[in-house]
């Protein structure tokens, strides 16, 4: 019995590893010359740069477990305790959110009574809107039909609460301006993440390359299993009994379409196409603003911005080999607005925003800025886009699909990706033992 794996991203990966340590031969097809997909790495002058900032969150349980199987566990970092600090321009101090160690729910509110960008009114009535939350089922298909932002503002939520609060986690998760994103995506993510355990929403945080992290990694572990891995590899077609691969038929007792759903609906046969408009999914963008100091100004791994365009900051100076002064890595999620911007452009706008924020940059000299852009990040995650998502089976026996767009209750998440691997892990294992029988 032998498997083809079509995508090398993490849902593929995941497929994979899963499959062979079953016991079952697998060949995974990637068209690029290295796997990780949406997660990679590039050299530009002496630093070696990640696409965009990858982090997780320890209820992430599949994803830590995929690191876990490649033995790469140890090179990321994961915070003891969820601590984040939120930084405020034009010299307002920085505030901080950090759990407690009282028993979930509880664990978020003495952070939450102090946090400076909302008004004594604002926290309260933030309270009151997560006993709300809690009680949504993020499985409710009417939930997929609601935007976020609208059920926030009926229950008290301010523009600058659903901004300052409820952003700094929506708009990270889902890729989605809060006033746009999907309710029952926002429920999953604010209860599994916010108020689940007490340690769910801890972050974690590569600490090498994303390179070294799943695609040196992945590959050397789906071979140790037996597996083979075939690069710039172009699949032509692809049905239940075998994969076209630069004109060549490879047989399989079963295949998974493991890559992005515009490419799984050109590849797919008729027949085995999911009967929802899955294909249709629309993207939204990501825009990673690198920026080189010639010194430290930011003293801590990470840190959120409020009343900025910048929304997340991460130091990448270890990883990514720099030897002296500082690189900080500014991710923007629902990117819409600055994703056709010129970099010069976009120099002109966060370049000062780092200086309002940081007040160590202001003396400090940028050596060097240039923009990463992820047009197709994530689908959009707005109300609808749960219905469309497809299944990891299809219409055709022995013909299935992985990835983060199909339907793991997840958003568009490396953890999504991973537990959409997974099951099609096991539906095949399933579909080969139905095989064996006959």
């Amino acid at each position: 019995m032998s498997v083809v794996i079509v995508g090398g991203g993490l849902a593929g990966i995941a497929t994979a590893v899963a499959l062979g340590e079953a016991g079952v031969p697998v060949t995974l097809v990637e068209a690029r010359p290295r796997l990780g997909g949406a997660t990679h790495s590039f050299r530009r002058g002496g630093l070696t740069v990640d696409n965009g900032q990858h982090v997780f969150l320890r209820c992430c349980t599949a994803y830590r477990g995929l690191l876990d199987r490649l033995g790469v566990a140890h090179l990321t970092d994961t915070q003891d305790r969820f601590d984040v600090t939120v930084l405020r321009p034009d010299g307002l101090p920085p505030a901080r959110l950090r759990r407690s160690r009282l028993p979930s729910p509880l664990h978020m509110l003495p952070s939450l009574a102090r946090y400076a960008p909302l008004t004594p009114g604002e926290r309260l009535r933030a309270v009151r809107a997560s006993a709300a939350l809690q009680r949504l089922d993020p499985a409710d298909p009417a939930l997929d039909d609601v935007a976020a932002g609208p059920w926030l503002a009926a229950r008290g939520q301010s523009a600058n609460a659903r901004e300052a609060l409820w952003g700094l986690f929506i708009t990270a998760s889902l890729n989605a301006e809060v006033d746009e994103a999907a309710l029952g995506l926002s429920a999953m993510v604010c209860n599994r993440a916010l108020f689940g355990r007490p340690d769910a929403a801890d972050i974690g945080v590569p600490s090498v390359p994303l390179a070294e992290l799943h695609a040196g990694p992945a590959r050397r572990r789906v071979e140790e299993l037996g597996g083979e891995v075939r690069l710039k590899a172009k699949v032509e077609a692809v049905s239940a009994e075998k994969v076209v691969v630069d004109g060549v038929p490879i047989a399989a007792d079963a295949v998974v379409v493991a890559v992005p759903h515009p490419a799984a609906a050109r590849l797919l046969p008729a027949e085995a196409r999911p009967d929802a408009g899955w294909h249709e999914l629309s993207a939204s963008p990501i825009v990673n603003v690198h920026a080189v100091f010639d010194r430290t100004v930011l003293d801590r791994p990470f840190a959120a911005a409020v009343g900025s365009p910048v929304q997340w900051m991460f130091d990448r100076t270890g990883p990514s080999g720099l030897a002296d002064g500082q690189y900080l890595a500014i991710s923007v999620s629902a990117a819409d607005r600055w994703i056709d911007r010129p970099v010069a452009e976009l120099r002109a706008v966060f370049e000062p925003e780092l200086r309002r924020l940081l007040p160590a940059a202001r003396g400090a000299r940028v050596r060097d800025l240039f923009v990463t852009r992820e047009r197709r990040a994530t689908f959009r995650q707005r109300p609808g886009c749960g219905a469309p998502r497809p299944g990891a089976a299809t219409g055709v026996p022995g013909l299935f699909l992985a990835g983060a767009w199909t339907d793991t209750g997840w958003p568009d998440t490396m953890e999504g990706a991973v537990r959409s691997g997974l099951t099609a892990a096991r539906l095949v294992r399933r579909h080969l033992e139905g095989v064996k029988d006959r």
